[in-house]
């Protein structure tokens, strides 16, 4: 390796929604693909069914520890794609 070599800018990958570290191109590719994937009828269909078992499920008081944890897993997963498809949508599909 050169010193010309060190000079060169390389990209600087971010964290990411889902808290694993990316290229900015890779993210974008990510969120135009959730978005695509989503936007027509069987998409949005999928996607209000995704909501209905986890961000709009409610726990009863009898619910166990595991039970939530397992949930909250569901809805944070949820929540990440719904996030990716808007990013997706404003970066244009």
């Amino acid at each position: 390796m050169s010193w010309d070599g060190l000079k060169n800018k390389k990209p600087i990958p971010a964290k990411s929604i889902d808290g694993y570290v990316r290229s900015d191109e890779d993210e974008r590719n990510l969120n135009k693909a959730f978005a695509g994937l989503f936007k027509g009828d069987q998409g949005k269909k999928v996607l209000e069914y995704i909501r209905s078992i986890t961000t709009e499920a409610v726990a009863g008081p009898n619910i166990d520890s595991n039970q939530l944890f397992h949930l909250e897993g569901m809805r944070f997963l949820a929540g990440v794609i719904q996030t990716r498809i808007k990013k997706g949508e404003q970066d244009g599909r």
